[in-house]
C-alpha cells in the first residue's frame, strides 16, 4: 500500500559528507522553500515564474525544453529553450529543477553563454493536462 508520509521521508536530502556544509545548506534551503522537478510536469503544461525583475511563462515541449518568454532581450516572443535548472547565483546548478528563492538557469539558441534569471519569487503551475 502506498504511504504519502513513509514515501515523503524517503526522498529527504540526506547531507553529503563529500559536500561543503553551505552546500548542503544550499540544497536542504532549496527542498523547504520548494520547487519543481521538470520531469514531473506534463508536456504542454505551463509553468509561471516570477523572479525578481521578471514574469516568465514556459509551455513544456518535453526533454528539458520549453518555449519561453517574458524578457525583453532574450525572450520578448516565445523562444523555444533548453532549461538546464536552477542555480544559487553561482557555478553550481541543481539540475532539471525549478526553484524558489534559486535562478533559473536555460540554454538559448541565439547566445553562447546560459542566461541566468534573477532569484525565482513564485512558481505557479497552471494549464495542466493532467498526468
Amino acid at each position: 500500500m502506498y504511504d504519502p508520509v513513509e514515501n515523503s521521508a524517503q526522498k529527504l536530502f540526506r547531507p553529503n559528507p563529500h559536500l561543503s556544509d553551505s552546500i548542503n545548506s544550499n540544497i536542504v534551503q532549496s527542498e523547504v522553500e520548494g520547487g519543481v522537478y521538470l520531469k514531473d510536469i506534463p508536456l504542454e503544461s505551463t509553468l509561471e515564474i516570477e523572479t525578481q525583475n521578471r514574469f516568465y511563462t514556459l509551455v513544456h515541449r518535453g526533454n528539458g525544453q520549453f518555449m519561453i518568454c517574458g524578457h525583453p532581450k532574450f525572450c520578448p516572443e516565445p523562444t523555444l529553450v533548453t532549461v538546464s535548472g536552477s542555480n544559487w547565483g553561482g557555478s553550481m546548478l541543481k539540475k532539471a529543477y525549478v526553484g524558489r528563492g534559486m535562478h533559473l538557469e536555460f540554454l538559448h539558441p541565439s547566445f553562447e553563454r546560459p542566461i541566468v534569471t534573477s532569484r525565482i519569487i513564485e512558481i505557479r503551475l497552471v494549464g495542466c493536462t493532467a498526468a
